[in-house]
């Protein structure tokens, strides 16, 4: 392509949307990947050892919106996934089996085993989360108005739609989920039922991919927010697997004129006179275009890309502080099929205090003895999330505790299943730093920058620029350091896409 309209920097999933819906919209569009493979976090990499590992997440689902928009089934995207089990293993050694249904009979009786009063209360829990998600899911899709500046033909109909929606919720459930955003897992769900093992259960699913614990204030955000992307508890697969995603929007792009360049890092986005002009390629080549639109994290866009010398001092600062604190790890386990562990997504968060103490850890630099573990099975092979893994270990590196990464997780795993240990083969693990250097995630943040209070709504990922705007005119973000990103949805995408066109 000569001459495109617009430069998408990384090909990751929500850059793909992006490009996908201007593509569609008659704008030539090219992307820019740097890896030899689209797909960001849902595709494999290659580790500076040489080992070759899958992609980072087991499943992932896109916004209904996004995938009927895009018309992403006729490009090869199945879907209607079924509800998965839930299963979090107890500390008696038995399990809880969950699904996120409210007339779930097996799930009714599972939990009325631990307490009726939860067994009874269950439905109308199940039916307040997937209301408080779909409000959630508005406000996601609400371009979020840069205070104090707000423009009110711009801002305030959207905004006032929102207030809408959460008020149609009625008092009761506009309480709620206003005060739960605001606390911790083990307060919000301790107001609900009086079982530990359910409780944490859920707690688990709320501090699934941040830098939290169970306790932490903003853990009931984290729940609501994982119960969208995930559609409830568990990881939910479709034919194809994550890989299917990145297949359809691939199609997407390029059946609508857009083109896709993979081994095409971008080295700088070049600027002048506070303008975007194009960017400088790690071989050299310079492509010129008057909106270049980024899907790497924002502080990696803006520090690395563009540089600290083409900003304003106050927003340079403000880039700076953005909070990433990766504490995730990935491992990926070979086994000889005997592992014992049962279908579905499994959760290793017996107790609140358990989880507590395991995120204790990160505050000292250290590696969780006793880890949250969340784990999905493929016939012999087992995929192993690890929480919580800190990006700055206070002492060490993390080639050296590779190994008692991979020895904690495995051990703790085979606790709670005592077939697994002896049916693994191979373990192959992704340390904080791998995620950095092949998944280009600074400190391994697989959010792009933590989802914690002061970085969600109008504060993602700057306070003042939460429209998908910068300093530098023409640049803009659309990766998950944006508003309605963290996890796989495409959210950040379709919006920045959205105001592209309307600008």
């Amino acid at each position: 392509m000569t001459n495109p309209d617009i430069l998408i920097v990384g090909a990751g999933h929500n850059g793909l949307v992006t490009a996908a819906y201007l593509a569609k919209a008659g704008r030539k569009v090219l992307v820019l990947e740097q890896r030899a493979t689209a797909g960001g976090q849902l595709a494999g990499a290659t580790l500076a050892s040489g080992a070759v590992v899958p992609c980072l997440h087991p499943a992932g689902q896109l916004r209904p919106a996004i995938v009927k928009e895009l018309d992403l089934a006729r490009h090869g995207l199945a879907t209607g996934a079924a509800d998965a089990a839930y299963v979090s293993a107890l500390p008696d050694g038995g399990s809880l089996r969950l699904v996120a249904s409210a007339n779930d009979a097996a799930t009714i009786e599972a939990i009325r085993r631990l307490s009726p009063h939860d067994a009874a209360r269950w439905p109308e829990f199940v039916g307040f989360m997937d209301r408080a998600a779909a409000f959630l899911d508005a406000a996601y899709s609400t371009t979020m108005p840069r205070l104090p500046k707000v423009e009110l033909r711009a801002d305030g109909l959207p905004l006032a739609s929102l207030a809408l929606k959460l008020r149609r919720m009625g008092g009761k459930d506009m309480f709620r989920v206003m005060r739960s955003l605001s606390m911790s897992a083990a307060e919000f769900t301790e107001e609900w039922f009086e079982s530990e093992p359910l409780n944490a259960a859920l707690a688990g699913v709320a501090i699934h991919g941040v830098t939290l614990g169970s306790m932490s204030a903003g853990t009931g955000f984290t729940l609501i927010h994982n119960w969208l992307n995930r559609g409830g508890l568990a990881h939910r697969t479709v034919a194809g697997g994550p890989q299917s995603l990145t297949d359809a929007l691939l199609q997407a792009v390029r059946m609508n004129g857009g083109e896709v360049r993979t081994g095409a890092g971008v080295a700088q986005i070049l600027v002048e006179h506070q303008r975007v002009i194009g960017v400088r390629l790690a071989s050299g080549e310079e492509i010129k275009a008057a909106t270049v639109v980024s899907s790497a994290d924002p502080r990696r866009t803006l520090l690395g890309l563009v540089g600290a010398p083409e900003l304003p001092p106050e927003f340079v600062w403000q880039t700076q502080s953005i909070r990433m604190r990766g504490s995730v790890a990935k491992l990926f386990v070979q086994t000889d099929g005997h592992h014992g562990l049962p279908a579905g997504t499994i959760a290793i968060a017996p107790t609140l205090k358990y989880l507590e103490r395991a995120y204790d850890a990160t505050k000292y630099g250290q590696l969780s003895p006793n880890p949250y573990l969340e784990v999905t099975t493929s016939g012999a092979e087992v995929a192993i999330h690890f929480q919580f893994a800190t990006y700055a270990l206070r002492s060490g590196d993390w080639n050296s505790m590779r190994p008692e990464l991979e020895k904690s997780a495995t051990a703790t795993l085979a606790q709670h299943f005592p077939s697994f240990g002896g049916s693994v083969q191979s373990v192959q693990s992704v340390t904080p730093v791998d995620l950095e250097q092949s998944w280009s995630l600074t400190e391994g943040d697989l959010n792009h920058g933590q989802l914690i209070l002061d970085q969600i709504f109008f504060m993602r990922p700057l306070p003042g620029w939460s429209n998908h705007r910068t300093p530098i005119d023409g640049l803009h973000l659309c990766g998950s350091g944006l508003h309605g990103g963290g996890g796989i949805s495409g959210t950040p995408g379709r919006n920045a896409a959205r105001i592209l066109l309307r600008a």
